[in-house]
């Protein structure tokens, strides 16, 4: 199956199962998972229900699809994401980016946890 019809059959699983459509998505880091209570949550989906979908390995991420309200305004919030270094492909690690732009999302923030060992390297 193409990539373009993977992206299709998980796009139409998604809005069988949700009504919104906003237009921000965030990528939640390691270390931001609580942010998700903080969401007026409408819908979750759990990564290993939609097709194509990987599901990740790190313990800390919760591995779900979570619509809502974030401050009153409409967001998708990936929580848990995928990585090179578990062993996916490059092409499943961006799928769901993909899946999100195909969904209507027009901006999207992306979180992460990164550490230096440069005593000089300020936080910011």
């Amino acid at each position: 199956m193409s990539l373009y019809n993977q992206i299709q059959e998980a796009i139409s699983f998604i809005r069988n199962r949700v009504a919104a459509a906003p237009r921000t998505g965030i990528i939640l880091g390691t270390g931001l998972g609580n942010l998700t209570d903080d969401i007026d949550v409408e819908a979750e989906i759990p990564y290993r229900e939609i097709p194509h979908f990987a599901v990740s390995t790190v313990e800390s991420h919760k591995g779900s699809l979570v619509f809502g309200r974030l401050g009153g305004h409409p967001v998708v919030v990936m929580a848990g994401r995928f990585h090179y270094y578990e062993g996916w492909s490059m092409q499943q690690v961006t799928f769901p980016v993909r899946v999100l732009k195909f969904l209507g999302i027009e901006r999207l923030i992306i979180t992460n946890v990164s550490g230096g060992i440069n005593p000089h390297l300020k936080a910011g």
